[in-house]
Parts: C-alpha cells; structure tokens; sequence
C-alpha cells in the first residue's frame, strides 16, 4: 500500500491500492546529490527531489541497477540506500536490472565481466543467485529483467536472435527465482519502441511467467504518433493478457543547453510538432502521455527526470538530456510535474 504521509491515512474506510503507475526514473540522484547540485520545488525553494516528486503524485521511482560498475553509481550499495529513500518517502520502488556492468539496451547488452567464458548452465546459476541476493538486499515491489531487451540480454548466451533457447532458459530462471523468493514482486519484461518487431519479441516469450509489458518510447526514435503508442498497448496487452506500462518517456521543454555535453535532444526536427519544447509544451506531452496510459495500460514512468546540468556549464561529460529533465535550468521544478497527479 502507498503511504500518504498525512493525517488522511488514518480516515475511516477502506483503503484502496494505488495501482496505476505513476513513475519517475532518479538513477542519476545520488550522483548528482554528491556534486552539490541543489533541487528546488515549483516555487523556487530547495526541498529534497524524491519529496518534490512525492507531493506532485509520483507513486513508483524507477532505479537502475548495474552488477560491478566501475564507479560506485548504479552498484549495490548505491541503489539500496536509494530505495530506502525512496520507500521511507512512501513511494514503491521499480528495479532496472540490466543485468550488465553498464548501460544494456538494444545497442549493448554484455554480460558482466564476472560471468564471462561461463556457460549457459553456469550463468544462469550465477543469475538466479544474484537475482535472489538482489531481492532480499532491496525489496522491489517491481523487478524488471533486463533494459530494453529488444534482442536478449547477457550476450553472447542471452541473445535471443541468435540463442533463443538460452535467452529463455535465462529468463525463466530469474522469473522462477522472483516468484519463490518475493511472490509479492511485479515481473517486467522491457522492450524498446513501439514497432511490429515488439509483436516478433513478446510472442517469443509467451511461455515467460511475467506481469508487466514495458514499452520505451521516444517519438525521435519511435515515431511521433501518439495514437500508434495507444494501438500497439492496446494490442499487446490484449494478445498477451498483461498490463501495459509506458516504461521509459521524455520530452524537452526547451532545445536550449545548460552544459557544453552533447544533448540527444536539440533540433526541431526531433519533436512533436504539436508540443513545442516549451514548458507548457512539455507538460502538454505528458498529459497526453498519461492519458493514454489510463485508456490502454496501467502506467508510465518518466527517464532522466532528475538529470539537469550538474557538473556546471563548462562541462562535456555533465547531461546529455538536461532539457529534458523535469528541473529547469535554475533547478526548479517544472509545470510538467503537475503530470503525476493521483
């Protein structure tokens, strides 16, 4: 159940699960916690990011979770105390395991250097006991298998092109592991786009023992048609009988930069026509985002929320995605955050 923090958690009636996902993905936080970087709240006063996002209606935080990075973020140690945060905040915690040492999506999905030269027997062995260290040092309430794992995940063994039945083997293991050591815990599968290829990747795992279909979608890689994200949610929760939840979003409310680091996001040729990178534009986006998340699944989850220029205005390795945050370049919070209302 979702605490609400207030004297209203303790009115008489009966009280009803939040179930409709409400997301916000804050990997970067602690990182950007560390730098001195200080958030601001909708009227310019400093209050700590989860709580912002907490007061807005957020309800679930989304956190990656890398095997051995070579820095600190994104390990354990990292991401446990962030879910503890974020669980003491009253908020549920949705876990990205990649699954890798680093960032895994449809470019990249290496296996961790520690279970490299292992064979498909040995490594999945190795990822259910992982799988099951993970649960009990953090508590999910959501687990999901892999980053946008278009093709598999933990190459060369895990990919699904090529090895189908040692991706499944994989899959079904860690799922088996969750299911007996944290039967409360949502299973996602992550997928990237909106495509027919999506079709080709959730019937090839019609088997898999899984709650939610995650879907990413970036209309400069996806398309910019908010009506196909609504068709394809509607037919695969339909053909599949799962939940459908917008896994990974984002739109910029300027094209302007706070940092010399390359954006992803800068040309109007990348955006929506009709939602100009505003803020209003932004917050039109994710509206509509949200709506159509009500009327086709049960949730979506905005990425790099919190990811604003924090390394100063000089620097080339500070965000590549600071005009797409949900802070503006002051810090403060934007309308877009109005999004998350229960």
């Amino acid at each position: 159940m979702i605490s609400c923090g207030s004297d209203d958690s303790k009115s008489s009636g009966p009280v009803v699960e939040d179930n409709f996902i409400r997301g916000a993905d804050m990997s970067f936080l602690p990182e950007i916690e560390q730098s001195g970087y200080v958030y601001k709240n909708g009227t310019g006063q400093p209050e700590d990011a989860l709580l912002t996002l907490k007061k807005a209606g957020v309800n679930t935080i989304r956190i990656r979770l890398w095997k051995n990075p070579s820095t600190p973020h994104s390990g354990m140690a990292e991401v446990k105390a962030l879910a503890q945060r974020v669980k003491a905040r009253g908020m549920k915690v949705w876990l990205t395991v990649h699954f890798s040492d680093t960032w895994a999506d449809p470019s990249q999905q290496a296996v961790p250097a520690e279970w490299a030269g292992l064979n498909l027997q040995q490594l999945t062995d190795q990822a259910m006991l992982y799988t099951a260290n993970v649960l009990a040092e953090i508590h999910p309430d959501i687990f999901q298998i892999g980053n946008e794992t278009n093709t598999g995940f933990m190459y060369p063994l895990g990919n699904l092109v090529e090895n189908e039945a040692g991706y499944l083997q994989l899959v079904n293991g860690i799922s088996a592991t969750i299911r007996q050591n944290a039967p409360d815990t949502k299973i996602m599968i992550h997928y990237a786009g909106i495509a027919d290829s999506a079709d080709w990747f959730f019937n090839k795992i019609t088997d898999v023992d899984y709650d939610y279909i995650g879907l990413s979608y970036y209309p400069v890689w996806h398309g910019k048609s908010l009506a196909n994200v609504q068709t394809k949610m509607h037919q695969l929760g339909q053909a599949h009988n799962k939940k459908v939840v917008i896994a990974e979003t984002s739109y910029p409310f300027t094209l302007g930069w706070n940092d010399l680091t390359n954006n992803t996001i800068g040309t109007q040729d990348q955006i929506i026509p009709s939602y100009p990178a505003t803020p209003d534009g932004q917050k039109s986006y994710m509206l509509d985002i949200r709506n159509i998340a009500k009327n086709a699944g049960m949730g979506f989850c905005y990425w790099g929320t919190e990811w604003v220029a924090f390394r100063g205005a000089e620097a080339t390795n500070g965000s590549a995605g600071e005009n797409l945050a949900l802070w503006d370049f002051e810090g403060k919070a934007l309308p877009a955050m109005d999004t998350f209302y229960k």
